[in-house]
């Protein structure tokens, strides 16, 4: 009797700690993510390239779902909280589908980043490649899932694209009830892709959903796996500016930052930036870019002697930079 009751009550104690240890629950720890150096995810081929002695790296939020061990010890850890999975995920959102957004919008923020870039250094967009880039994808639109941020657009209806400019006139140029015939060229292969205009949220008239610009006259990658949003923008675009220019923007020094950017270099404000701050603090960064939209969120905050300074533009924060 003794002997079954000992068995039973260690097969109890048993489930109890596998399911503490393996069972995830509807709940997220959410606190400093992974600071990831730029400089590694660049490829450029067309220009030369300038190494530095310092880095620039992207800072991030961590999401994860947890068990109930890991919720414990994101409790103690005083820079992780906890939401539930209606907070992260409100009820009729898909997270794989917001997942794929956030990628989209990740790879627009590097398109964004390469264009400030070479408009600063090179004679872009006068000077371009062939065909036209599709930089964002509309959510909810007919070419979302189907066309990508990132794809060259090479011919529509079977005209040649040269520039920007003629992709929209041969849009226009098709009846609003026809299909649209692209084809696009990604990750060197060539798709085709027909498509309807139709309703984009917020917008009466039919459309495709996509925005596009002339395609950039060097070969530019920039590697950001399964991290998405788009705050990265800044960061990719120094990272950019300081492999194309001579000297070292990063005076030797790990600088990390944050904030989203446009075509013209204008530096947005984003979420999280009290987690991303302490994921620099902690990666070792003596310097954080910071939107000036987020800068009074930071007042108050120990960052551990790790120097913040506001920037609104992009060109505020080479200026900064310089000056160190």
């Amino acid at each position: 009797m003794k002997r079954s009751f000992r068995v039973a009550a260690l097969a109890g104690l048993f489930a109890i700690a596998f399911g503490a240890a393996w069972v995830r629950l509807p709940y997220y720890a959410v606190g400093p993510g992974p600071a990831n150096d730029v400089g590694p995810l660049i490829d450029v081929r067309g220009a030369p390239r300038y190494a530095s002695r310092g880095r620039f790296i992207m800072t991030t939020v961590s999401w994860s779902r947890v068990t109930a061990l890991e919720s414990l010890v994101a409790w103690i850890d005083e820079a992780q909280f906890i939401k539930s999975q209606d907070e992260v995920y409100p009820p009729g959102i898909d997270p794989d589908q917001e997942q794929q957004r956030a990628i989209s919008a990740m790879d627009t923020s590097k398109i964004d980043a390469t264009a400030v870039v070479l408009a600063e250094l090179f004679d872009y967009p006068d000077e371009h490649g062939e065909g036209a880039l599709i930089s964002s994808v509309g959510g909810g639109c007919p070419a979302e899932g189907e066309l990508f941020a990132g794809d060259l657009v090479v011919s529509i209806d079977g005209r040649t694209i040269d520039a920007a400019r003629d992709a929209q006139r041969a849009i226009d140029g098709v009846p609003v009830d026809e299909a649209i015939a692209f084809r696009v060229r990604a990750g060197g292969q060539v798709h085709e892709v027909e498509l309807l205009r139709g309703a984009c949220p917020g917008v009466e008239r039919p459309l495709v959903g996509i925005s596009m610009i002339d395609s950039f006259p060097l070969d530019v990658e920039i590697a950001s796996g399964k991290v998405g949003g788009p705050s990265a923008g800044l960061m990719f675009s120094l990272g950019l500016y300081d492999t194309l220019t001579p000297g070292d923007l990063t005076g030797g020094r790990t600088i990390a930052g944050t904030g989203t950017i446009t075509a013209d270099g204008q530096v947005g404000g984003i979420g999280g930036i009290v987690d991303k701050v302490i994921g620099a603090e902690r990666a070792g960064a003596t310097v954080f870019l910071v939107p000036s939209q987020n800068m009074a969120e930071l007042a108050g905050l120990d960052t551990g002697g790790m120097e913040l300074i506001s920037v609104a533009t992009f060109d505020d924060a080479v200026e900064a930079l310089e000056a160190l």
